[in-house]
């Protein structure tokens, strides 16, 4: 484990501070306005959480370190205004339906934050969503799995739906 996720306490404990959503090196940490809020309101509760642990040092140096790397991840935040995609195209904050092996399927596309697979919600670094941006409805994109290739068929492109 990097030091960088490990801080001590006043009583000399380590404390783990649980890592953000990695993001490739160089790459623009492009969030939804959804997304945006979510981190406005993570800092916002651990601010609470800060104020709260008084006489708490293991607490205070976990919610310090994990402000710390939220304020990080908040200055270099690019916020995405899906609604000036091009009409149709698929970008960051499209809701896109699939068609795939003759079933529907609909998922989000949004920053590495707020991404969360069982509702839908996927990075827009993924594989999945790397083959989708810049496509249109109609288009057929292949995706490169660990079964092999398939071919998702775009049928809806919601826009600023995220």
């Amino acid at each position: 484990m990097s030091r960088a996720f490990v801080k001590e306490d006043s009583s000399g404990q380590d404390i783990t501070i649980p890592a953000r959503a990695p993001l490739p090196e160089g790459t623009p940490n492009y969030v939804t306005p959804r997304g945006l809020g979510l981190l406005e309101a993570e800092r916002e509760a651990l601010l609470a959480e800060l104020s709260q642990a008084q006489g708490d040092p293991a607490t205070t140096a976990l919610a310090q370190g994990k402000l710390e790397l939220l304020e990080e991840r908040l200055s270099s935040a690019k916020l995405v205004k899906p609604e000036i995609a091009p009409q149709g195209q698929v970008g960051i904050g499209s809701t896109v339906t699939l068609l795939t092996d003759g079933k529907e399927r609909r998922l989000t596309i949004v920053g590495v934050d707020e991404a969360d697979a069982l509702s839908g919600r996927v990075a827009f670094i993924s594989p999945i969503a790397q083959v989708l941006i810049g496509h249109s409805v109609g288009d057929e994109v292949s995706l490169k799995t660990a079964r092999g290739t398939q071919t998702l068929k775009i049928v809806e492109v919601e826009i600023g739906a995220a």
